[in-house]
Parts: structure tokens; C-alpha cells; sequence
């Protein structure tokens, strides 16, 4: 109860700033609306993706995103070995070398929220235009 009001809290504060974020690209674009919106979120980033989604009707209501359909991408967990070099994916549960098994490892992504790619509808535009990278 208390924990899952607390994750919704969360993740409504962060789609606030995302719908900020989203109205500030689309102001700059001189956009009519946005159509849709492209997150990878990494399993360590913190922020759990069906209540992400939950939230940004909330946040979203009445601005620019309202009706924008919102795509949610699971990022990968990749580290880099400090013994042998290699960079490979790793496990939520393991953070070890795929290449040597070793578990001296730095986090390269994973842990990541990452507004990928924005659609928008120009004014006066009759289709919508392509991503925003």
C-alpha cells in the first residue's frame, strides 16, 4: 500500500518533468502536438515502467504529450571488466565479465531513463513529421 503510493509518487514527479521537458522540444519545434514518445528505462534505474505509465496521463493532461502515445523500451544492462577490458551485457542479478567471468566491473548503462525519440505534428502540417533524436 504504502510502498506502491510511494513508487507512484515517484514516478508521477518523474513524467512531471518529462512532460515539461516533452512541451520544451515541442515549443522549440513549433509543434501542434506530440504524437509519440520513445523512453528506455534500465532494469537499475529505480523507476518501475508500468507505473511510469500509469502516471503520464496524470502529468501529461492538458498539455501538448495529453494524447501522445508513450513507448516504453527496456534499455540493457551493460558493464565494462576492469581486469580484461571487455564490455558485454550483464544480468540484473550478476554484474560480472561475460567474456572472463570476473566481477571487478564498472556500469556503462542500465541504470539509465532516456527520452529517445519524439514524434511531432508541425503546425500546419498535414502528416506528422519524423522523430526528434
Amino acid at each position: 500500500c504504502c510502498a506502491r503510493r510511494m513508487a507512484t509518487m515517484h514516478e508521477l514527479s518523474i513524467c512531471q518533468a518529462l512532460v515539461s521537458q516533452l512541451n520544451t522540444i515541442a515549443r522549440e519545434q513549433q509543434a501542434a502536438r506530440i504524437i509519440r514518445v520513445v523512453i528506455q528505462i534500465g532494469p537499475l534505474s529505480g523507476i518501475e515502467p508500468e507505473l511510469l505509465r500509469h502516471a503520464y496521463p496524470i502529468a501529461s493532461a492538458g498539455s501538448l504529450a495529453a494524447a501522445a502515445e508513450l513507448i516504453l523500451e527496456n534499455a540493457p544492462i551493460r558493464v565494462t571488466c576492469e581486469s580484461c577490458g571487455a564490455e558485454s551485457h550483464a544480468s540484473l542479478g550478476s554484474l560480472v565479465c561475460a567474456v572472463c567471468g570476473d566481477y571487478h566491473t564498472r556500469l556503462l548503462s542500465g541504470d539509465e531513463l532516456l527520452l529517445s525519440s519524439v514524434e511531432l505534428e508541425r503546425l500546419g502540417a498535414q502528416p506528422p513529421s519524423g522523430p526528434v533524436h
